[in-house]
């Protein structure tokens, strides 16, 4: 039985050829476009928040905080996806918190979240939020914040200790007594060694524990 190959033509074998060739260009292209934009929006991000690190003391004045949160949004708007978005997002948050703009600060903070900050900063992004409900006195929001902060880590991570005496702090603050005791207790246990020790105890004896 014979069989019968038909082999392309060399027009065809061109035009393929042409194609790939576009093909490789436009996608060259779009990774260079891509590059350049993350590489533009790093040197923002990084500018603004160099600018901004005078307006974090607490001499600063008012004009200069001011200046430096339009400066950030300015750099978030125009970058809202670079790399640094994260940093940048919940430094805007503390400028916010400094001027007690505490909604405007926690928006800030939920950015951070939401552009993936990496887990340190998501650590203390999360914190920041239950601190700008416990600085609004809505102890309810402020004890559930400060409860999702906590999800995920233990004794030994990096800033366990401020979310969980956070938690005790706000639910006392809340009238939620007896699980304000049980979070002091839970401090205890888990942080033996803690410098703010005999300050725990001091609390779980002024709630009667």
């Amino acid at each position: 039985m014979k069989i019968n190959l038909t082999l392309p033509s060399a027009r065809t074998l061109l035009l393929g050829g042409a194609v790939l060739l576009v093909v490789g260009i436009l996608a060259g292209g779009g990774w260079y476009w891509h590059a350049a934009s993350q590489h533009r929006a790093m040197a923002a991000d990084a500018e603004a928040m160099t600018k901004a690190q005078p307006a974090q003391s607490p001499d600063a004045t008012g004009e200069t905080r001011a200046a430096a949160v339009r400066e950030l949004e300015a750099v978030l708007t125009q970058y809202p996806s670079g790399r640094d978005a994260a940093q940048v997002a919940y430094l805007l948050g503390n400028l916010r918190f400094q001027s007690q703009q505490y909604p405007q600060a926690r928006a800030a903070y939920e950015l951070a979240l939401a552009q993936g900050a990496p887990r340190t900063l998501r650590t203390l992004s999360r914190g920041a939020v239950a601190y700008t409900w416990e600085a609004e006195k809505n102890y309810p929001k402020a004890v559930e914040a400060f409860k999702f902060a906590l999800e995920g880590l233990g004794p030994k991570d990096f800033y366990y200790e401020e979310l969980l005496l956070g938690l005790g702090r706000t639910q006392e603050l809340g009238g939620q007594k007896a699980e304000a005791s049980a979070t002091y207790r839970r401090a205890v246990s888990e942080l033996p060694n803690s410098r703010r020790l005999d300050e725990i105890k001091a609390r779980l004896a002024e709630l009667g524990s």
